[in-house]
């Protein structure tokens, strides 16, 4: 019993010791709050798919509910890649082993293949895969004519959170010489995309790159990006009753005592939540290629949306905060049964046509006679 004792004593105050090491380091983010970044407003032919959006997400909700604990992993694995499964999907699909990584390649018709885009899929680091997002990634390749690389890394807990990491910077790595028709070479244009959880590793990879002076994308999209591990943000406390997806996930979350979750956020990845590895808003954002978030303005991710573009571009760098009103979180994946997730994409599309012009124009600027 005594040894029980001390050991939870031990393991409570190497827990404490994390946080407050955190804390003394943790900059204050609250001048990263304003400005709000473009709203698009929810207009009537959008509000009827909505609301059966919305009933669906609460019945899958309702039913994990009731599935024992020790099952709701494998159960929300099978409910997440199977949610979209009578969804018609038009682009093609090629299985493919992208240094090691399991990948698919998702190919619309007309789609270039030396403009490549690598989606990182979201799924609170545990859960889904190219296959669950097969809607967005394939509407993706078509509005922007790009082909996409879509990688299934490895997933928590079975591996460790860097796993993910190091697979997003090796896929990349060779979606740099490889292309769907097995011919190899540099891409002319090249993007990379996440959403939530894949958010994060897109906006993680981002750094990396500039860090190791890879080459950079062209440009890059996060849709409702996790961008700080310490989910300490107002948005967290005002947005809780209006997110469906996310509430029962962070209501776990935020149960904890603070110095516990960061202790436990320690010793399951071997990083501290400040890390700017897990938390790209932690970092230096000086120097990255041009990127689009878009949010709900009704989830609890949107301070980390905005202050991450707000920090972003007080640092130099060209961001674009995006705010869609009363969608869910990563509304863009139930294209086309949602109007505001095509819209979404279609803004994608523009982004990243601006981007590349923008590229071109300065490469030719560039060019001697």
């Amino acid at each position: 019993m005594m040894l029980w004792v001390w050991l939870i004593s031990g393991a409570f105050l190497c827990c404490l010791a994390v946080a407050v090491r955190d804390r003394r380091s943790r900059r204050n983010l609250t001048a990263y709050d304003a400005p709000d970044g473009t709203l698009f407003r929810l207009n009537e032919a959008a509000a009827q798919p909505l609301v059966q959006v919305f009933d669906g997400l609460r019945k899958a909700s309702a039913q994990l509910d009731k599935v024992a604990p020790t099952e709701r992993l494998r159960i929300a694995r099978t409910v997440v890649d199977r949610y979209f499964s009578d969804v018609s999907i038009t682009a093609e699909r090629v299985p493919v082993d992208a240094g090691g990584v399991p990948a698919e390649w998702v190919i619309a018709p007309g789609a270039d293949p030396q403009r490549r885009l690598l989606y990182i899929h979201g799924g609170a680091f545990v859960c889904g895969s190219a296959q669950s997002h097969r809607p967005l990634t394939s509407r993706l390749s078509e509005v922007t004519q790009c082909v996409v690389l879509a990688i299934d890394y490895r997933l928590m807990p079975e591996h460790s959170r860097m796993a993910s990491i190091h697979d997003c910077r090796t896929a990349y790595e060779w979606l740099l010489q490889h292309a769907p028709d097995n011919k190899t070479g540099s891409a002319r244009a090249l993007f990379v995309g996440g959403d939530s959880a894949g958010g994060n590793l897109a906006l993680s990879l981002l750094a990396w790159l500039r860090d190791t002076q890879r080459r950079q994308p062209d440009a890059a999209v996060a849709f409702s990006p996790v961008t700080d591990m310490a989910f300490s943000s107002p948005s967290f406390q005002l947005n809780r009753d209006t997110d469906i997806m996310l509430r029962s996930l962070f209501k776990q979350i935020k149960r904890l005592p603070g110095p516990l979750y960061q202790g436990i956020t320690f010793f399951s990845t071997r990083m501290r939540s400040n890390d700017p590895r897990l938390s790209p808003l932690r970092g230096n954002l000086a120097n990255l290629p041009p990127t689009l978030i878009q949010v709900s303005d009704t989830e609890m991710l949107l301070d980390d949306a905005r202050r991450y573009v707000n920090r972003a571009r007080q640092e130099g760098s060209i961001a674009q905060l995006q705010q869609w009103e009363g969608m869910p979180h990563v509304w863009q994946i139930f294209h086309p049964v949602l109007p505001s997730a095509t819209a979404a994409l279609d803004e994608v599309a523009r982004f990243f046509s601006a981007q590349s012009r923008h590229q071109a124009a300065s490469e030719t600027s560039t060019t001697p006679p």
